[in-house]
């Protein structure tokens, strides 16, 4: 016994969710009955991913413009530490790209071949972030320790310092935006950027040092400031591919888990959870559970409670978009358990 029923939970999280919603959200949810229409669940998603589209191209343009300043004081200063924070800045601004056609193509239907829709494709769009970050990082320290064999004098120096102070104004309010709009829509490839952005502002600031060394007659100084940047795109390299690698290989939160747990236990007819599985597909998430119920119930009864349960998940568990839920008996001592006939399909 089985039922899907599919429902975007945006709609429905307002006694569960961490952060309190507008007056005039709540308000207007008091006035409106739950709606379960496939139009309020695309409209939902589909606003979900315009929020993203609007983060990447936003930041898109806020550090396109922080680069350039930057490229025109690296061509006349000569600096390479502003040139690794330069490029740097233009592979997070050019990150962009693999994650809008990510969200363009998450608003795309579901086929029968991709049952599932095309939301994964914000995990493939985190892999080339993490792959930019490293090309980066490969770029600065390499430009670096060429600089460290072979110094040279670094000119304007007011100049780079300026620059410094741009990009790290320019990276730390697109690392805000991102990271607050990734969490908001549940976007892992999104928020990974933000952590991105937020370290380039930091190495940003570290080439004020390489200024300020410079300015004390200190060649070797820009040099180990790009090889101190070299070492920061490495640490955000290392947390970015930790939370993109997580959500592709279906890694969720126990604590979701846990919370999916509780609220089905507390659904009248639910005598006990069975299996419960949990998967991100793009920023949204499904579930999987089996329940069980009265065996002596009929079959309208347990689909009854298989959508209570399901209801109750939608409201539980953020971002939850749409739930399988299937009806177990309850067993009976000397019955044999009808599950056995499966057995041989699941030992492997």
């Amino acid at each position: 016994m089985s039922d899907r029923h599919e429902h975007e939970h945006e709609h429905h999280n307002h006694h569960h969710d961490h952060s309190p919603a507008p007056w005039r959200h709540r308000l207007a949810h008091l006035l409106t009955p739950h709606s379960h229409e496939t139009a309020d669940k695309l409209d939902s998603a589909l606003e979900s991913s315009a929020r993203g589209m609007r983060a990447l191209w936003v930041s898109l343009a806020v550090l396109g413009v922080t680069a350039l300043a930057q490229a025109v004081v690296v061509a006349v200063s000569g600096s390479v530490a502003l040139l690794g924070d330069t490029v740097h800045n233009t592979a997070d601004a050019l990150t962009a790209v693999p994650l809008g056609i990510a969200f363009v193509l998450g608003r795309r239907a579901a086929t029968r071949r991709f049952t599932y829709g095309y939301g994964r494709a914000e995990d493939l769009a985190g892999i080339v972030i993490v792959l930019t970050i490293a090309a980066s990082a490969a770029f600065a320290g390499w430009t670096a320790v060429e600089r460290l064999l072979d110094p040279r004098p670094v000119e304007h120096l007011p100049a780079v310092a300026v620059a410094a102070l741009v990009g790290f104004a320019g990276n730390e309010w697109v690392a805000r935006y991102r990271i607050r709009v990734g969490r908001s829509i549940g976007s892992a490839a999104l928020v990974a950027d933000g952590l991105h952005a937020r370290t380039d502002g930091f190495t940003s600031l570290a080439v004020l040092l390489s200024a300020g060394g410079a300015a004390l007659g200190w060649q070797l100084a820009d040099p180990i400031v790009g090889l101190a940047i070299t070492a920061a795109i490495t640490l955000v390299l290392r947390d970015a591919a930790r939370e993109v690698f997580r959500r592709v290989l279906d890694a969720v939160d126990p604590a979701l888990v846990d919370r999916a747990e509780h609220a089905l236990r507390e659904v009248d007819g639910v005598r006990g959870v069975g299996e419960l599985r949990l998967r991100w597909i793009g920023h949204r998430l499904r579930a999987e559970v089996a329940v069980v119920v009265d065996g002596e119930v009929t079959v309208r009864q347990a689909h009854a409670i298989a959508v209570d349960a399901e209801h109750a998940l939608l409201h539980a568990v953020p971002r939850l978009t749409a739930a399988l839920v299937h009806a177990d008996p309850a067993p009976v001592p000397g019955e044999a358990d009808p599950h056995l006939v499966l057995a041989h399909h699941t030992t492997a």
